[in-house]
């Protein structure tokens, strides 16, 4: 049966990351590690990240790429972590924490990063920050429900692919912008709709927590 408590993604259903996911298995790679290996892939992008904020020559182009492919690598692994647990029948006992905890890091490291590339803005590093605090909320927001013995609610607009997918392509538009005029404002912009849609986000969950519980007493 599929867990209550699980994000729905469309991925998780195609050949190929099942075909990973067995592999990986047969390696004897557990769940807990694949999650542990996002975290090192979300420290490249905010690593890559900073560096392209540095402005030097044509690197940011290079390390923008870099950091659009460390972020998908990170959602991959976030992905394989899953299946390995579930359809590999591979969860753990520690296997929640090893899903939540990473993924924060993950964030904090990917957002900052991004924010720092774009501080050379007015107030950039300060949405960077912004999207950062808010991306943790959505996560607390998210959790808190299922410690009310709510279903998590993994809606958006900006949960946590969402967000992701919005970085990667203000990154991979950035290089091209950067190429072409030697400024990263498609990264800024791509921060400022995370940071807004996470607000969103974290504001929707709570209200849809509150509806939840209210109609508990009726």
């Amino acid at each position: 049966m599929e867990p209550t408590n699980r994000r729905q993604l469309k991925t998780r259903s195609r050949a190929w990351p099942s075909a990973i996911a067995r592999q990986l298995s047969r390696k004897r790679i557990t769940p807990n590690q694949v999650s542990v290996a996002s975290i090192f892939f979300a420290a490249l992008a905010g690593w890559a990240l900073c560096n392209a904020g540095l402005l030097i020559a044509g690197a940011p182009i290079w390390w923008l790429l870099v950091a659009a492919a460390s972020i998908q690598l990170r959602l991959l692994c976030n992905l394989l972590d899953g299946l390995l647990a579930i359809e590999g029948g591979l969860k753990s006992p520690t296997g929640d924490l090893y899903n939540e905890i990473p993924d924060r890091i993950a964030d904090i490291l990917i957002l900052l990063g991004a924010g720092y590339a774009v501080r050379m803005y007015p107030r950039g590093m300060e949405v960077g920050i912004a999207a950062t605090i808010l991306a943790l909320l959505t996560a607390y927001v998210r959790l808190l429900g299922g410690s009310l013995g709510l279903k998590q609610d993994f809606s958006g607009p900006m949960a946590k692919q969402h967000r992701m997918f919005t970085l990667t392509v203000g990154c991979l538009a950035a290089a091209v912008e950067y190429a072409l005029r030697f400024t990263l404002m498609s990264l800024a912009i791509a921060l400022a709709v995370i940071a807004i849609g996470s607000a969103f986000t974290f504001v929707r969950r709570t209200v849809r927590i509150a509806r939840a519980l209210e109609s508990r007493t009726r």
